[in-house]
C-alpha cells in the first residue's frame, strides 16, 4: 500500500520535477553570472525551493546588501507559503508526524501544493515524499547543471539564457494581469516605482535589497486600498 501510494507520488511529481529543470537551470546560470560560485548557486537550490525568493537573493547577496534586507525580503515574498501550508495541513492524514510536517514544508512549492490539495480526501506522509522527490531533483540537478554550464558555455550563450529567468515572471504574470485589471495596475505601481528607484538619483541611495520590497509592498498596499476583495470572495 505504501509503495502505490509512494509510486503515485513520483508519477505527480514528475512533470513538475521536468517544469523545474528549465527553470532551475536558467537560475543557475543567473547566479554564477552575478558573482556567485557554482558550489554556493548548488547549494542555494538544494537547501530552498523558491525561485522568486532565490531570485531577489542574489544581487542582495552579490551586491553587498545586508542580513536584515535578505531576511525582510525572503519573509515578504515567501508568506504566501505559510497560508499554503496552514491550508495543506487540513488535508494530511493521521499518519504525519510532527517531523513529517517539517519536512512537508520545506518543499511545499505552489506546483505541488495545488497537487496535493486537488487529491481526494486525505493525502499520506509516503504520498507526499513521493510527490516531493523528484521536484527537488529537478530543482538542485537543474540549479547545478546551470551554474556549472555558466563556466564553460561562451558569454553569449549564457547571457541568453540568463534572460530566461526574467521570461519566467512574465508568463507568470502576464495571463492573471490579463484577466484581472487590478493585478495589472498593481504591476505596473511596482515597474514605476522600480523605475524611480533606479533613475531618480536621490532614491538610488537606498539599497537593492531594500527597493524590493518596498516595490512590492507600495504597490500591494494601494491595490488593497483601491480594488478590495470583497470578504465572501476572499472566503
Amino acid at each position: 500500500m505504501n509503495q502505490s501510494k509512494f509510486r503515485k507520488g513520483l508519477i505527480d511529481g514528475l512533470p513538475i520535477g521536468l517544469g523545474y529543470l528549465s527553470v532551475s537551470f536558467a537560475f543557475g546560470i543567473f547566479a554564477v553570472n552575478s558573482g556567485l560560485t557554482a558550489t554556493e548557486a548548488s547549494l542555494i537550490s538544494m537547501t530552498c525551493m523558491t525561485s522568486a525568493g532565490q531570485l531577489a537573493a542574489v544581487p542582495i547577496m552579490t551586491g553587498g546588501g545586508s542580513l536584515l534586507e535578505l531576511i525582510v525580503s525572503q519573509i515578504i515574498i515567501n508568506l504566501r507559503y505559510s497560508l499554503m501550508s496552514i491550508s495543506l495541513s487540513q488535508k494530511l492524514g493521521a499518519d504525519v508526524t510532527a517531523a513529517d510536517r517539517f519536512a512537508i514544508a520545506f518543499f511545499n512549492t505552489d506546483e505541488i501544493f495545488a497537487v496535493a490539495s486537488s487529491q481526494p480526501g486525505q493525502v499520506s506522509r509516503v504520498y507526499l515524499y513521493g510527490l516531493g522527490v523528484l521536484p527537488w531533483l529537478g530543482w538542485a540537478g537543474g540549479t547545478i547543471a546551470g551554474a556549472l554550464a555558466g563556466n564553460i558555455l561562451p558569454a553569449i550563450v549564457t547571457a541568453s539564457l540568463g534572460v530566461a529567468i526574467y521570461g519566467m515572471f512574465i508568463a507568470i504574470v502576464l495571463p492573471v494581469a490579463r484577466q484581472e485589471r487590478p493585478v495589472a495596475l498593481c504591476v505596473l505601481i511596482a515597474v514605476a516605482l522600480s523605475c524611480a528607484f533606479e533613475w531618480i538619483p536621490l532614491l538610488q541611495r537606498i539599497p537593492g535589497g531594500f527597493t524590493v520590497i518596498l516595490c512590492a509592498v507600495t504597490a500591494s498596499a494601494v491595490m488593497a486600498f483601491l480594488a478590495p476583495i470583497p470578504e465572501e470572495v476572499a472566503a
